[in-house]
């Protein structure tokens, strides 16, 4: 958090004493920016962490992408890992709901050995479905997450309104793929747990061929 000392400053050596106590607030991978103490009022507390988190899962232009590698923009994927991770420890101990993509909370719970493990995840992932019709990348998720694949073809199932068999990575599990049946309405059923890439290649046409749910 910033400190703010609002009060009005009545000598130069008071100024000096202010300004050595004025906490120092940097946006991630920026260059430390001193806070401005107003003129008048009484002493301030402001937040920063949140702000600071924001910046930090902010994909610069990730709407466009269509794999998750071209979603990687955000300070989180180029910051020294350690730097990332703590700064997601901090953030997490005051919400732990804090959005942030499905390999910082592996990491942060020491299920994933790395961040690189979990972009190679993804890509081996993207690899997998690009070469079968019908799945499409969706980069737009929750902010800071790293996206998700719908099957289009399974809509043709539906007689109402819903929501394609969707592919998405999860850390709740070591296999890292979750798999939602198509389905209409609001409410997704429950997601299935896939065992890691192996199993997805060997249940991929099970998978596309899924009965939507009500």
């Amino acid at each position: 958090m910033t400190v703010v000392d609002a009060g009005p400053f009545t000598n130069a050596r008071e100024r000096s004493s202010q300004a050595n106590d004025v906490e120092v607030a940097a946006e991630p991978g920026g260059s430390p920016q001193a806070s401005q103490p107003p003129t008048s009022g009484a002493l301030h507390v402001v937040p920063m962490i949140g702000l600071e988190w924001s910046q930090a899962i902010e994909q610069w232009g990730g709407e466009d992408a269509t794999t998750p590698a071209g979603n990687r923009r955000a300070w989180l994927h180029r910051a020294p890992e350690s730097q990332v991770l703590a700064l997601y420890r901090t953030i997490s101990e005051t919400d732990r709901d804090v959005p942030a993509p499905w390999w910082l909370r592996a990491l942060a719970a020491g299920t994933l050995p790395g961040r690189a493990d979990g972009f190679v995840v993804e890509d081996r992932v993207t690899k997998l479905l690009s070469a079968r019709p019908g799945w499409v990348y969706v980069p737009w998720a929750v902010p800071g997450d790293s996206g998700y694949w719908e099957y289009v073809p399974s809509e043709r199932r539906l007689t109402a309104p819903g929501v394609p068999t969707t592919l998405l990575l999860t850390d709740r599990h070591g296999g890292w793929i979750d798999v939602v049946a198509v389905h209409s309405g609001d409410t997704p059923p429950p997601p299935v747990a896939v065992a890691g890439l192996a199993d997805l290649r060997a249940n991929l046409a099970r998978i596309e061929s899924l009965a939507p749910t009500q």
